[in-house]
């Protein structure tokens, strides 16, 4: 699947400059007794392995100046006792990000991450109860979740070469969170 879409890409643009690796699922549980081995297992094959296969099939097509983007979220800092395998799983893709970003800065190829803090994603509306999207975002400072619109510019930032000298970071756009930067 992954070198089907990198080769669909190729065809349509002949080149591959910037990957974007998005992609999650995040089970409610309260207790870690109630993460089954399936969920566990489902959670770390949605939400990190696509990122090292799409990085593999991407990196024969990627030259200097390439960019690799990956999607982690707050809670691989600070945890969350309400996602625990999506929490771990976010904190694999903040290692991953950097272990790449080592291996690949003399190829000239960045890799770094977006860590949005709460924003109004499905994800996040179909995950949660109703009395926690109720108060999405009012725990931090500035008192709200993020729209999508504010996130986005932190992906464009990092794939373009304004931040040719930008690899291994975490941009953390969270209203204003820095209990865990």
């Amino acid at each position: 699947m992954n070198e089907a879409a990198v080769a669909h890409t190729i065809k349509m643009y002949q080149q591959l400059d910037v990957v974007v690796n998005n992609a999650a699922v995040q089970p409610y549980t309260r207790d870690i007794t109630d993460v089954s081995d399936e969920q566990l297992e489902n959670t770390f094959r949605t939400n990190v392995y696509p990122l090292f296969y799409m990085t593999k099939a991407a990196l024969p097509h990627l030259e200097y100046g390439g960019s690799i983007i990956s999607t982690t979220f707050r809670v691989a800092y600070e945890g969350a006792p309400t996602v625990i395998d999506y929490s771990a799983s976010k904190g694999a893709i903040v290692s991953f990000t950097r272990t790449m970003a080592l291996s690949l800065a003399e190829k000239g190829i960045r890799v770094n991450a977006v860590a949005p803090g709460p924003s109004w994603k499905p994800l996040s509306v179909s995950t949660y109860p109703p009395e926690h999207v109720a108060i999405l975002g009012t725990d931090t400072p500035m008192g709200r979740a993020a729209q999508p619109f504010e996130v986005a510019p932190a992906y464009v930032y990092l794939a373009s070469n304004d931040s040719a000298y930008v690899t291994g970071q975490i941009l953390h756009v969270n209203g204003g969170l820095i209990r865990y930067s």
